[in-house]
């Protein structure tokens, strides 16, 4: 076996469980100063309340496409969000991200909500590493395998984590610091949807993936401005079952689950049940770990219920102390469909007083709030 793999072995590949634990610190050591501060005041921030994200809020939203100033989010509520998500899905071969967003633009939306004092996250729904059309959707069993170190993927992935790393460096302030991004790859991997899910590859495999992914890009690309947010959908009853296949306390900052309403919550009271009893779940493990933890994607589609964000969505939250929820994106009308497909309220839309509501709520901070906190000091 080479020298040099086995020095990665030792670093990237095998667990670690206990890396800053007490210092409050990113898992990062050579975390940017601003990365640093934003980790240790969102464990502030979550004592009181937590931020309110929306994903590609200041690209497009119902019936609009890049209209400068423009979010639904902020048409309804009277403030921008105060997390933004973005998606690099599509990077891996080109300057459009899978919803049809440039990476150019997607730049500049970013410093925006930054330079206002907001937060950024960001996902990747990576392409099939076989080519297969269905891209992060494909579910050929060995796709993880292939990626990982000696796969015959591997090369190829290092080439798709150079495109990932040039975009992620390339995100500045005014005064040339590094924008902190919360960076949540390989989301909901228990489920059977992605490559990465449970069911196309091991523990093992998993973290592996992980763990190469978080070595490459801190040490041998430098990028020292991410936070890593470990995600998994819904299908976890314990902690055990949540902490399967997660990386080590080394190589991760936040944990969090994604889930989303279906039926009618007037009817049913399934969501905000299930979904905090899972919040429970996670936070006692992050109180353990000392590491952030948040509902990183949810939503309710169209939101037909008028009341959802104060008598469902704050209920499924309850006294769980997260740093954020991010609803999904405003679509619009899908073309395949014909069905609308939002998750934010626009002006006019049924839900929009009660999501006023919720704004003015004490725990719920958007834009103004979190430029107030000032996240990055």
């Amino acid at each position: 076996m080479k020298k040099g793999f086995i020095i990665y072995f030792l670093i990237a590949i095998l667990p670690g469980y206990a890396c800053h634990a007490q210092e409050n610190l990113p898992a990062d050591k050579n975390a940017t100063r601003e990365t640093v501060q934003l980790f240790r005041n969102l464990k502030k921030l979550s004592q009181k309340g937590y931020l309110f994200g929306h994903q590609d809020d200041l690209a497009y939203g119902v019936e609009w496409r890049y209209k400068e100033n423009r979010s639904d989010v902020l048409e309804s509520a009277g403030d921008y969000p105060g997390i933004y998500g973005w998606d690099l899905g599509g990077i891996e071969k080109g300057d459009v991200n899978l919803d049809g967003v440039p990476f150019k633009k997607m730049k500049q939306f970013i410093r925006q909500g930054y330079e206002r004092g907001g937060v950024i996250t960001i996902s990747w729904h990576l392409a099939s590493p076989f080519g297969a059309p269905a891209g992060a959707w494909d579910t050929t069993k060995g796709s993880v395998a292939s990626v990982n170190p000696g796969g015959s993927n591997h090369v190829l992935y290092k080439e798709w984590l150079d495109r990932v790393a040039g975009f992620l460096s390339s995100l500045k302030g005014s005064k040339g610091e590094m924008i902190p991004v919360l960076f949540r790859p390989f989301h909901e991997h228990t489920g059977g949807w992605f490559w990465w899910g449970k069911t196309h590859c091991t523990p093992f495999e998993y973290q592996t993936l992980w763990r190469f992914t978080y070595y490459y890009l801190t040490e041998e690309k430098k990028l020292h401005n991410l936070l890593w947010v470990y995600n998994t959908g819904g299908e976890f009853n314990n902690a055990e079952e949540f902490l399967e296949r997660y990386p080590g306390d080394d190589k991760c900052d936040a944990l969090s689950f994604d889930t989303y309403q279906y039926g009618d919550p007037a009817k049913e009271d399934w969501f905000a049940v299930q979904t905090k009893t899972k919040l429970n779940i996670i936070g006692k493990i992050a109180e353990e770990k000392n590491k952030l933890f948040a509902l990183a994607e949810t939503g309710y589609e169209a939101i037909p219920y008028p009341e959802w964000w104060t008598k469902t969505l704050v209920d499924a939250i309850g006294e769980n102390k997260i740093a954020w929820v991010l609803v999904w994106r405003n679509h619009g009308l899908m073309a395949d469909t014909r069905k609308m497909h939002y998750y934010a309220p626009y002006h006019g839309q049924v839900s929009e007083a009660d999501f006023r509501k919720f704004y003015e709520l004490e725990r719920t901070f958007f834009e103004k709030d979190a430029k107030k906190e000032n996240l990055y000091q």
